[in-house]
This record gives C-alpha cells, structure tokens and sequence, in this order.
C-alpha cells in the first residue's frame, strides 16, 4: 500500500505524519531523517494492529500542488 506521507518543517527540526493512519508520527533532525522514522513507524503500527486483529487504513489521500498567481 502506498500512504501520503506530509513533512513540515519546525523551528527546531521536521515533522512526519501519515493522514490516513491516525497517530502515526516521526520527527527528525532533517527531511531524510524524519522520513525514514515515519517508515519505521508506519511498520511497528501496522504490525500491532494485525497483532490485535484490527484493521489497516487504507490509504486515500492524494497530493497536489497549486501555483499562486499574485
């Protein structure tokens, strides 16, 4: 499955979430570095709702840019 992955950038460092897998977050000192840790994340959460039978979220976000024209 392939999940929407959202990386803002903070004051101190970045920060990492999936919006169709409530709770799923990582941070990280850069970009990479909060990336890879969602993906972690992702997996270890993934993992412990098959161990309690629940169910996957299925992935339904989409990305897209705009360009503003002022």
């Amino acid at each position: 499955m392939k999940y929407l992955i959202i990386i803002e950038q903070t004051n101190q460092n970045y920060s990492a979430y999936l919006p169709d897998v409530p709770g799923c977050i990582a941070t990280g000192k850069t970009r990479d570095e909060a990336r890879q840790n969602v993906v972690d994340a992702l997996e270890l959460h993934i993992e412990g709702l098959m161990e309690d039978g629940l169910p996957i979220p299925t992935p339904k976000s989409e990305a897209d840019y705009i360009v503003a024209e002022c």
